[in-house]
């Protein structure tokens, strides 16, 4: 196969395949007498892999994995897949918990409205650790009128209640679905006044469904993945022995 062959498959550039092959995303090719790169199956199913892989994690976990697997660093692209996968966990379970917020906030009982499962008051250090975040980004949002945590006296330090934890988790979501804060502040206003929800609930389902989106895609590219790294027909016979396993030892369906 030429470069075109490979990038036309994809409505990719020549120039495109060479750079992934440069960087180490593609196994090198081999070279005519005359200096033009031969590419093979094999090549065309790494590339595959990896654009399956940007769909799925992002161009720099896909680059890590790809040139991991390539330099024989199996652990290391396992490792950069777990975060994908545990990044894509800890969304599901925010957006659990925030589902789970509001339907507590807009319940008719008002004596159950109080979102026990979530903690306070917590300083901005600690609400930033929670959500994995700087503490400057809280304070953007509290310009924004996002978040308008009480104040210590005498030392004026922030303290966020209970409802306060609430509304940055939903606000973190959010922005994760790349919502804008004005959008952002008009939901959390009135989530706080339990009314007019249904611009949450269509964001919350939006969200879902970029969730199952991932998910899929995810799927996808472990399967070209594997296709990649074991390009028999048949499926192993169980595990197999030590360093057989997937990203480990490549089975080798032909000399060489």
């Amino acid at each position: 196969m030429r470069p075109a062959d490979l990038a036309r498959e994809h409505g990719l550039s020549t120039q495109a395949v060479r750079n992934y092959e440069r960087d180490g995303f593609l196994p090198p090719a081999e070279r005519t007498p005359t200096g033009y790169r031969i590419y093979t199956e094999r090549h065309a199913a790494a590339l595959r892999a990896f654009l399956a892989l940007v769909t799925a994690f992002g161009h720099a976990t896909a680059a890590l994995v790809m040139s991991a697997v390539n330099a024989d660093r199996p652990d290391e692209a396992l490792t950069a897949l777990d975060r994908g996968h545990a990044q894509l966990l800890r969304d599901r379970e925010t957006l659990a918990t925030v589902r789970r917020a509001v339907e507590d906030l807009t319940s008719a009982r008002p004596a159950t409205r109080a979102a026990t499962a979530v903690p306070g008051p917590l300083s901005i250090g600690e609400l930033a650790h929670r959500l994995g975040l700087t503490p400057a980004t809280l304070r953007t949002w509290e310009t924004a009128g996002i978040l308008t945590p009480a104040r210590d006296r005498p030392g004026g330090h922030r303290s966020y209640r209970p409802e306060d934890v609430r509304d940055a988790e939903l606000t973190h979501l959010l922005r994760r679905g790349g919502h804008p804060l004005a959008h952002i502040t008009t939901v959390v206003r009135q989530v706080r006044t339990a009314g007019g929800t249904d611009s949450l609930a269509a964001a919350l389902d939006h969200w879902q469904q970029r969730l199952t989106t991932r998910g899929r895609a995810m799927l996808t590219a472990a399967a070209r993945l594997d296709a990649y790294l074991y390009p028999d027909p048949d499926p192993p016979d169980g595990p197999g022995p030590p360093g057989s396993s997937v990203l480990g030892t490549r089975r080798q369906s032909h000399p060489g």
